[in-house]
């Protein structure tokens, strides 16, 4: 192994007391391959577990905890014991090759298209569309508090269901403008009631959430049991998440007894929009102070080369999730390992989909899509 990148496979503990083999993590990435009726297909469980070995921990695509929190067409669900056999066998897939395997549980709210849920019902914290390329979406319905509660459960049972089927831990998705940033954000809640109003109180569900998953994981988990919380740290809209919000919620996350925190980001050294002093600053860097070390932090964004990852370590991120590049690489860690780094691919190859173990549905999306994977 290459001296320079060796801190990149050394072993790292999580609060829990819980060895990661090194630093670097598969993040979560929306695969299109699921059943229809939300089940795993054997398609989905190959990639899975052709990304598996090198990697420390595994965190999978968005599940929803309710019936009507799907966000995709194809997407695997959470939201009854039936899917526990099917959990299970992605659990399994990803446990088999050495790594830690972590299920991300959400709800799609108002991100939600109205032909996956019930009725076409969906829902959110208040009644603000999502818009689609400059399009307004459908009205959600706000939640009443009792709705709101209930969805809370849900996320508690599908704890209970991630350690029923021999998960390590559960991702809280509380990123990428689904339910839980929906109640956070000042631009999409306007409630009044105690779920609404001040900073704090737009605090009150995701914090309610992290309880929630707590107490189910004390009564019908261990201590090894992994509980993360994934965030996006700004907004675009006027009165959307700034990053003075995000560090006020991250003050508060990083004292709830979680294993990590998980910042979403499409550029590791991404800097931050609005909302504190110094624009040049990265907002890695503000959120590592705001920690203080006080929980690991997971860093994500366009890192492909063993360099990238190297100069991202350098900021004092403790760990590195890498999603596209392990789609075009599964045997990143491995080449990193073995001292050929240069031999790592950082283009998608098109004629490479069987190799790459990479289902219909999700290889379809990636050489459609202009711009979403280097090399297309």
């Amino acid at each position: 192994m290459n001296e320079r990148y060796k801190d990149l496979l050394t072993a790292f503990t999580l609060p829990n007391g819980v060895e990661l083999k090194n630093r670097i993590v598969m993040a979560p990435m929306t695969h299109y391959s699921s059943n229809p009726d939300g089940t795993v297909t054997d398609a989905e469980v190959k990639y899975y577990s052709r990304r598996s070995s090198g990697v420390s921990m595994v965190i999978t695509a968005c599940t929803h905890v309710t019936q009507d929190g799907q966000g995709f067409h194809g997407q695997f669900a959470s939201y009854s014991d039936d899917f526990i056999p099917s959990l299970k066998r992605v659990a399994n897939a990803i446990k088999e090759q050495g790594a830690k395997a972590v299920l991300q549980i959400y709800h799609g709210g108002k991100m939600s298209p109205p032909e996956l849920v019930p009725n076409g019902e969906i829902v959110s914290a208040s009644d603000v569309p999502a818009v689609n390329d400059g399009v307004e979406a459908k009205k959600p319905k706000p939640l009443t508090e009792a709705e709101a509660e209930e969805i809370i459960e849900a996320y508690g049972e599908a704890t209970r269901r991630a350690i029923e089927a021999g998960y390590d831990g559960v991702e809280i998705h509380g990123a990428n403008g689904y339910l839980i940033q929906q109640f956070f954000s000042g631009h999409s809640n306007r409630r009044e009631d105690r779920f609404g109003g001040s900073l704090e109180k737009r605090m009150a569900f995701p914090l309610a959430v992290v309880d929630k998953v707590k107490s189910v994981v004390e009564k019908h988990g261990d201590a090894s049991f992994i509980v993360g919380y994934r965030f996006s740290p700004e907004e675009p809209e006027e009165k959307g998440i700034t990053m003075a919000d995000t560090l006020a919620l991250v003050d508060v996350l990083a004292d709830k007894g979680l294993e990590y925190l998980h910042v979403s980001l499409g550029d590791f050294f991404s800097t931050a929009r609005r909302g504190v002093e110094d624009l040049s600053k990265t907002r890695i860097e503000y959120l590592l102070e705001k920690i203080k070390n006080r929980v690991p932090l997971i860093g994500v964004g366009s890192i492909y080369t063993a360099e990238d990852a190297h100069k991202a370590f350098e900021t004092g991120i403790p760990l590195l999730a890498l999603g596209r590049e392990l789609i075009i690489d599964p045997d990143w860690v491995q080449k990193v390992a073995d001292g050929k780094e240069d031999e790592i691919v950082t283009e998608i190859d098109k004629e490479k989909q069987e190799e790459l173990v990479v289902p219909d549905p999700l290889w379809s999306k990636i050489v459609n899509i202009p711009g979403w994977f280097p090399g297309v």
